[in-house]
């Protein structure tokens, strides 16, 4: 079963925000890996994002069983039922991935600690990083 990693931040909440993941296949071989940046954004809102865009690959690749591993518990528990989602932008969000969910036979969402998300995790703040030196000024002599 391929198992999807996916993660999002923001330098600030709102703030400057991006999202990874990760897909390694059943043999737990690395088998792609995206990041962008958002502009300006929520941490939850980045989350969603990532995990997002992890299932429209995997839709586009005909993967149809996966596990789902985010560091987000909020976000987590929203897609599992546990917690309401009451903020209207999340919303469609959360709406999105339930959409995505129906393209897969079998799926699930798992909620890692950071440290087991770190690949993901070192993307997104590779992103952020890449942004935050290209709006630094720069010196003149």
């Amino acid at each position: 079963m391929f198992r999807l990693f996916s993660d999002g931040g923001s330098r600030g909440n709102p703030g400057e925000s991006a999202c990874s993941f990760l897909v390694f296949d059943d043999e737990e071989n690395l088998v792609a890996f995206d990041a962008k940046y958002l502009g300006i954004q929520t941490n939850n809102y980045s989350e969603y994002i990532g995990l997002i865009e992890g299932l429209k690959f995997l839709k586009k690749q005909d993967i149809k069983q996966v596990r789902c591993f985010l560091d987000s518990e909020l976000v987590v528990n929203q897609i599992n039922k546990v917690y309401k989602v009451s903020n209207p932008k999340i919303k469609k969000l959360f709406e999105q991935v339930e959409i995505l969910i129906l393209e897969f036979d079998e799926i699930s969402f798992n909620h890692v600690s950071r440290d087991e998300n770190k690949f993901a995790d070192r993307l997104v703040n590779i992103i952020l990083d890449a942004t935050n030196r290209k709006s630094q000024p720069t010196s003149q002599l």
